[in-house]
C-alpha cells in the first residue's frame, strides 16, 4: 500500500490521511518523507482537533493558546491519555454544549464555571476523602472544578441564583443547586457525615446542594457511580433516593470498556438536553434571573386557553421535603401556574373585555388516576390577580401525594373587568391535566 501511494500528489494523501484518522496518520508518518511532510500539514490535524474536540482554535482545555493544531492534539492527548478517548470526547462534548447554552442564556452563570483540577488535586482530593471517583465524573472535574460562587449573593432565603442545576420557588422557599468545587466537596461531605448516619467506609462524597437557607444535597457514591439526593429524613434516617436510571450506570471505574457512563455524566446530559429543548428555562423575578426547573413543555406542563385566557401549569418533585418511608406515603410537589391574558382580551359572549380578575379557584388531585381531593376556595395563594393584556401573573404552590405518580387539573372563576367594577357575569377558566410524578431524573 505504501510503495502504491509513493508519487501520489500531496492533495490526495491529505485525502487518504483524513480518512485514516490520528493514530493511522501517526504511524503513516514513519514510512517516508513525503508521508511524513503530508501528515504534518497544519490542515490536516486541525480537521482532527475538530472531529475528535470540537475545536476550531489551537487551545488546551484550559484555554490556552497552542502554537498549532497538531501540536494541540498531542498536549490533549498527553492531558488525558489515561483515560478511554471515546469517554474524554463525550465529557468534552457534554460541558461543551452546557457552556454554549450559558453563553447564549445565562453569561453570568458560565463566569461562575472554574477552571479543571489537575490529575494531581484530583489524586489529593481521592487520598483525603479515601474514595476513587467515577471515570467520568473525574474527567468532569478535569474541565471544570465546579462551581465558585463570588458575588451575586442575595440573601439566605434566595442564594445565590446562579445554580447551573437550577432550582424553584415555593411560599417563600427557595431552592437553587450548583456544582460544588473539590475543596468544598470535601469540607461539605465530613461535615455532612458528622450529621448522617453513613457508615464509616460510605463512599458518598457531596458534589452539588442548595446554595439558599433550603437543603437540598446530592450525593454522590463512588464505589457504584450513582447520584443520590438527600430526603426530608436526610439527617434523621440518612434517606436518599437515586437520581438516575441504575440500569444506565456502566463501568465507572474500567478503562480497556467500552460506554463507561456513572449518574453525574447521565445527569448532566439530560440537564442540558432539557435546556437546549427549552423544557426548562430562565426565570427573572425582581431582575434576578436563574434556571427554573418547572417544566416549559409538554407533556410534563399543560397548556389551556379559556376565552382569552392562557394558563400553563406544570409540578416539579421535591426530594428534600418527601419522606418515602412514611407508612401513609408523602411525596411533595411544587406547581407553578403562569395566567395572562391575551392581547385581543377575554371574550365573553362575543364581547370583549379588556381585563378580568381571579375570584375563585377549584383544584382535582388524582393519585394513581383515583380522585383523592378537591380543593375550592377564593383566591390563589391570598390574591386576586387581575390580568391585562401583555401582563403574566404567576404564582407556585403545593400538594402532598400518597403515591409517587398523580396529576391535578381545575379551573379558575374570573370576573371581566375587575371584582370591584365588574363588567360581566363570571366564567371559568380552565386549568388542564398536568402530571405530579417521581422522574426518572431527579434535579
Amino acid at each position: 500500500m505504501a510503495m502504491e501511494l509513493e508519487g501520489v500528489d500531496d492533495l490526495s494523501l491529505h485525502l487518504v490521511f483524513a480518512k485514516l484518522g490520528p493514530k493511522d496518520s501517526a504511524i503513516a508518518a514513519c514510512v517516508s518523507r513525503q508521508f511524513r511532510s503530508s501528515a504534518s500539514e497544519d490542515s490536516l490535524w486541525k480537521k482532527f482537533c475538530n472531529q475528535d474536540l470540537n475545536l476550531t482554535d489551537p487551545v488546551d482545555h484550559l484555554g490556552n493558546p497552542i502554537p498549532s493544531f497538531k501540536e494541540t492534539y498531542q498536549v490533549w492527548r498527553r492531558a488525558f491519555g489515561m483515560y478511554p478517548w471515546p469517554l474524554l470526547k463525550r465529557v468534552k462534548r457534554c460541558w461543551d454544549r452546557l457552556k454554549n447554552w450559558l453563553s447564549t442564556n445565562f453569561p453570568e452563570a458560565l463566569e461562575t464555571l472554574r477552571n479543571g483540577a489537575s490529575e494531581a488535586d484530583i489524586e489529593e482530593f481521592e487520598n483525603v476523602l479515601k474514595v476513587k471517583l467515577p471515570l467520568p465524573t473525574r474527567i468532569l472535574y478535569r474541565f471544570h472544578d465546579g462551581q465558585e460562587l463570588k458575588g451575586g449573593y442575595v440573601d439566605s432565603i434566595r442564594g445565590f441564583p446562579l445554580g447551573l442545576i437550577g432550582g424553584y420557588t415555593f411560599y417563600g422557599q427557595t431552592v437553587n443547586v450548583y456544582l460544588l468545587p473539590l475543596r468544598q466537596v470535601v469540607s461539605e461531605t465530613k461535615s455532612i457525615i458528622q450529621d448522617v448516619d453513613f457508615s464509616r467506609k460510605s463512599k458518598f462524597i457531596v458534589v452539588a446542594s442548595s446554595s439558599t437557607f433550603t437543603e437540598k444535597v446530592f450525593f454522590l457514591n463512588c464505589a457504584s457511580g450513582q447520584l443520590f439526593v438527600g430526603t426530608a429524613k436526610l439527617r434523621d434516617d440518612g434517606e436518599m433516593i437515586p437520581c438516575v436510571p441504575g440500569a444506565l450506570i456502566k463501568s465507572v471505574h474500567e478503562c480497556n470498556t467500552e460506554h463507561q457512563q456513572d449518574a453525574m455524566l447521565l445527569w448532566l446530559e439530560e440537564h442540558v438536553r432539557r435546556l437546549e429543548n427549552g423544557i426548562i428555562k430562565l426565570r427573572e423575578i425582581k431582575n434576578i434571573r436563574s434556571i427554573s426547573l418547572f417544566p416549559e413543555e409538554p407533556p410534563l406542563c399543560s397548556t389551556a386557553i379559556t376565552d382569552g385566557v392562557c394558563v400553563r401549569a406544570s409540578a416539579v418533585f421535591l426530594p428534600e421535603l418527601t419522606d418515602i418511608l412514611d407508612s401513609s406515603g408523602n411525596h411533595q410537589f411544587a406547581y407553578s401556574i403562569r395566567m395572562s391574558l391575551q392581547d385581543e382580551g377575554c371574550i365573553i359572549n362575543g364581547m370583549t373585555f379588556n381585563s378580568c380578575q381571579l375570584h375563585l379557584r377549584h383544584w382535582k388531585v388524582r393519585a394513581n388516576d383515583h380522585v383523592v381531593s378537591v380543593v375550592n376556595g377564593e383566591a390563589v395563594i391570598g390574591k386576586f390577580p387581575l390580568l391585562k393584556p401583555g401582563e403574566e401573573f404567576v404564582y407556585e404552590s403545593c400538594s402532598s401525594l400518597y403515591s409517587s405518580v398523580g396529576s391535578l387539573e381545575g379551573s379558575f372563576t374570573f370576573v371581566p373587568g375587575s371584582l370591584a367594577y365588574p363588567e360581566g357575569s363570571p366564567f371559568e377558566v380552565q386549568v388542564a391535566r398536568f402530571p405530579l410524578q417521581v422522574p426518572t431524573y431527579i434535579f
